[in-house]
C-alpha cells in the first residue's frame, strides 16, 4: 500500500502518514526500523505494510516509494 509522509519525529523515529484516501496513520519506531531509514520527510511517498483490522490495524513497515 502506498501513502504520503506526514510527519516524522528524528528523536523518537515515529510518525504518520496519510493514507491516499487522506486518513492519518501512525507508525512508531519499530516500523521506521523495520525499512532501513535514515530520515523521512513530509510529502514523500513511501510504501507501508500494514497487519490486524479495524481499530488493531498498524503499520509493520514503512519504505521510500521506488519505481
Amino acid at each position: 500500500m502506498q501513502a504520503t509522509a506526514y510527519t516524522y519525529d528524528s528523536e523518537t523515529r515515529s510518525g504518520s502518514v496519510l493514507l491516499d484516501d487522506g486518513t492519518p496513520m501512525p507508525f512508531d519506531a519499530a516500523a521506521f526500523d523495520a525499512g532501513g531509514l535514515l530520515l523521512l520527510r513530509p510529502g514523500q511517498r513511501v510504501r507501508i505494510v500494514l497487519t490486524g483490522e479495524g481499530d488493531d490495524r498498524r503499520i509493520v513497515l514503512i519504505t521510500l516509494q521506488t519505481l
